[in-house]
């Protein structure tokens, strides 16, 4: 058979290897969100001026910065949430910067693909790499490209992997006009509708007035379906939010102009919504409400995020209190009584809704966290905004907590409940029945093995009998509304006037070891996080190997163990505060 050839060494030479350093440039497409409409001019000129720093509580979820604070162009932002940061939730672009509140998060490739936060900037195709490579503590100035720029830096990134040659093209930065790259002006027959940069491989479409009004979401609905009949080359994925419809686009196969024309000449043609009618369901879902789960998250929101929020202990007397009602059990009731109406899918992750109540006068609108939880479990369910969600799986969130229910995903069964892994589906109405804490428990384990029986009643949403239901019971409706704006303003005032509507993020990562340190062994933290908890106090003997302390860091919780056993002689840091890695977080002697 004679002898193997040698395979050649490839090697990599050292003109394409990237420096990786502390300092990085994030070349960014303006939008989809900026000036005027929700950030000043100063905001912009800020967010491109200034030096961010990576949070240790980032991952290929979301990448957390310090920074400086918008002023905001808006007070508030209505019905989306009382933070000018908050809007009727939309599709999220892989990259885009997420400002949670006040603190931005540069979204990777795990996070979430719909949210209710304004987004300025967007990390282009070919830079995304970079996001994979960011640590704790590296700073970070966001350039400004043109589309153009960014088509070509794509294409040479391309053609430099197809062949191993360096790159040349250095585009000097571009001139921060306007995220918006074309619209269209209300007609009687359609709304106004905005066509915005969502980075270089996405487009947003939105319609009509920063409202929440269900004949916008049927807009998207019916763009959705033209594009699907088109069957264009090019279009990877149709996303819809509340109002308006994220197209994800390859623009070397279908260019972005002829997108746009695409775009505007479907509006000629969408027919008048009026008495459009889709298939729904009402869904019955059982609800642990003020689930200690979510308690849970709250207590560590508290500790590690932020200790000051208007919102804690109890995200249900904070909804009590914004919407203007005299008890918490009148908050659950108007929970329960509402049936609660799908309008996207894939909220935070992996098709969880987000829903509104078919009734307006079932509508409690509170505001997001400021900044947005590291943590959430499986399934909560939380409000924000006029905005119900179902968290998918555990992660971050913004929403206040009522309750956790059952799965809404099911990767690894197929059940009546489950012919596709997500539980619902657009226009689907959601109602809630309580159980108890102990009996969610039971039903999280069977439901997704089709040992809980699964209650849907099949019917159709139709536009017209909808619009017909607000106009008869326009006054009443009116009556709840103008209260709870009186509530939702009153609250707003306090918060403006105690300072805490913002919310400007720390971070000391550098700190110096204190000098005074007893002689021992350090127990030294592995990363860079925050002191979730101590499980030991000074004069406990350890084992080795044994936990004495567990970070937050990187959205995770890390054990910390004894290298060698003796006695904790000194306890350096404390719960709740930050650490760097290498530190210590305690001494044994």
């Amino acid at each position: 058979t004679g002898s193997a050839p040698e395979n050649p060494t490839a090697t990599v030479p050292d003109s394409l290897k990237p420096a990786l350093g502390d300092n990085w440039e994030l070349r960014v497409i303006y939008g989809p969100h900026g000036a005027p409409d929700f950030f000043t001019d100063d905001d912009m000129a800020t967010f491109f001026s200034a030096d961010w720093q990576v949070h240790y509580n980032s991952s290929r979820t979301g990448i957390r910065l310090v920074g400086p604070k918008p002023e905001w162009a808006r007070s508030d932002g209505g019905e989306a949430g009382m933070h000018p940061s908050n809007i009727h939730d939309n599709a999220y672009a892989v990259g885009t910067v997420d400002f949670t509140g006040d603190m931005p998060v540069i979204l990777g490739p795990d996070g979430p693909s719909l949210g209710g936060f304004v987004c300025p900037a967007t990390v282009i195709a070919a830079d995304r790499w970079k996001l994979g490579q960011l640590k704790a503590g590296d700073r970070i100035r966001f350039v400004p490209l043109s589309l153009d720029d960014a088509d070509r830096l794509a294409a040479e990134q391309d053609a430099c992997l197809a062949d191993l040659s360096a790159p040349t093209l250095a585009p000097a930065p571009a001139t921060v006009t306007t995220p918006i790259l074309d619209r269209l002006d209300e007609q009687e027959d359609g709304p106004e509708v905005v066509y915005r940069a969502a980075g270089d491989r996405y487009l947003l479409v939105e319609y009509g007035p920063l409202e929440l009004d269900l004949r916008l979401r049927f807009r998207a609905h019916a763009l959705m379906l033209w594009l699907e009949e088109q069957k264009l080359d090019g279009i990877l994925e149709l996303t819809p939010g509340i109002r308006s419809l994220q197209v994800h686009f390859e623009p070397t196969v279908l260019p972005r102009r002829e997108l746009l024309d695409t775009l505007k000449r479907a509006e000629l043609t969408l027919d008048k919504q009026d008495d459009l009618e889709v298939p729904s369901r009402i869904v019955h879902l059982p609800l642990s409400w003020d689930d200690e789960a979510c308690r849970l998250a709250i207590e560590k929101y508290t500790q590690s995020v932020r200790k000051d929020a208007p919102w804690c202990p109890s995200n249900i007397e904070f909804i009590r209190r914004i919407n203007g009602l005299d008890s918490i059990d009148e908050v659950k009731k108007i929970l329960f009584e509402a049936s609660y109406v799908v309008m996207g899918l894939g909220d935070v992750y992996l098709g969880a809704p987000v829903a509104t109540p078919y009734d307006p006068r079932h509508r409690l609108v509170t505001t997001k966290y400021n900044p947005a939880r590291t943590w959430t479990a499986e399934n909560s369910v939380g409000i924000g905004g006029s905005y119900l969600c179902v968290y998918g799986m555990e992660g971050p969130g913004g929403y206040q907590f009522v309750g956790r229910t059952m799965q809404m995903w099911n990767r690894f069964h197929r059940t009546e409940a489950f012919t596709q892994p997500w539980l619902l589906r657009f226009f689907d109405q959601i109602r809630f029945y309580e159980v108890s804490a102990e009996e969610l428990q039971q039903i999280r384990r069977d439901f997704p093995k089709g040992r809980y029986p699964f209650r849907v009643e099949e019917t159709t949403f139709n536009l017209g009998e909808y619009q017909r239901f607000l106009e008869q019971n326009d006054d009443a409706i009116r009556t709840f509304t103008d209260a709870r704006n009186q509530a939702f303003d009153e609250e707003l005032q306090r918060w403006v006037a105690s300072g805490q509507i913002n919310f400007e993020s720390q971070q000391d990562l550098n700190a110096e070891e204190a000098d005074s340190l007893p002689e021992g062994t350090p127990v030294e933290s592995p990363t860079a996080g925050n002191i979730w908890k101590l499980t030991v106090a000074e004069g406990d003997r350890v084992e080795e190997g044994q936990v004495v302390a567990v970070l937050e860091s990187m959205k995770m919780e890390i054990e910390v163990a004894a290298p060698e056993a003796g006695k904790v002689v000194h306890i350096a840091r404390q719960e709740g505060q930050q650490i760097n890695a290498g530190q210590a977080v305690m001494i044994l002697g």
